[in-house]
């Protein structure tokens, strides 16, 4: 048990998916787990370990943003052992030929600051997926023929941003996507020697302006998105 997770030793599985929405971590338990168990409801953040096709897993929310999945992600790999972590969330397009419903496997993760700066000081570290796990969900999502994109996405630190500059830049360099969590995971993977990866469904769009999926939109869309991912995980 630690700060933030009540769960007992060996609640956790060792291949864990981190939604940030803790009740999107309900939903995905009781949708693709095998008789799954509450493990983690302190503050709310909800835990659930079950099994898939007879592996065990792990699905736990991380809040938004970068400094609260940093607190899951630390406590996850250092108190519980996990060795894969698995970001599935939502995203928003910045490239035109991305359509909403599709699905972005982050390559690689841009951002401003992290919660890991302040280790990293002046240091442009490069956060990157584990390669195992990219290529597995790449796999995993052409047999199921969804519409998927690989690349460098953008981790940002706060919600409402008012850089139009900076996003046009990023737009220009190919970046596919923003969202909020993923650089600093890939940092913390780095750093313990564990696996990690980011598969986001594309609920918005920055550049076409395309009205944004409803949130039973985004119910029935996130389906594709777990399974690819819970397929990468055991591949």
């Amino acid at each position: 048990m630690t700060i933030h997770i009540g769960a007992k030793p060996g609640d956790i599985a060792e291949t864990v998916l981190m939604p940030g929405d803790p009740l999107r971590a309900k939903w995905a338990a009781e949708t693709f787990l095998d008789a799954p168990e509450l493990v983690n409801e302190v503050r709310g953040m909800l835990g659930f370990t079950g099994t898939w096709r007879g592996n065990r897993v792990t699905i736990q929310g991380s809040g938004m943003g970068m400094p609260s999945l940093s607190i899951y992600a630390n406590e996850l790999i250092r108190e519980y052992g996990a060795k894969t972590l698995i970001r599935v969330g939502s995203c928003g397009a910045m490239q035109e030929k991305i359509a909403l419903r599709d699905v972005v496997l982050a390559m690689t993760a841009t951002s401003i600051s992290t919660p890991s700066v302040g280790i990293l000081r002046d240091l442009n570290f490069a956060p990157a997926a584990d390669y195992g796990l990219l290529a597995a969900a790449h796999a995993a999502a052409a047999r199921r023929d969804v519409a998927t994109h690989v690349g460098g996405i953008y981790s940002a630190d706060v919600f409402y941003d008012e850089r139009p500059d900076l996003n046009e830049q990023m737009t220009r360099h190919g970046v596919l996507a923003v969202e909020m969590e993923a650089a600093e995971l890939y940092i913390l993977a780095a750093r313990y020697g564990v696996r990690a990866l980011a598969v986001l469904t594309v609920s918005d769009h920055l550049v076409t302006e395309a009205p944004p999926l409803t949130s039973q939109e985004r119910e029935q869309s996130f389906g594709d998105m777990i399974e690819i991912a819970l397929e990468a995980a055991f591949a």
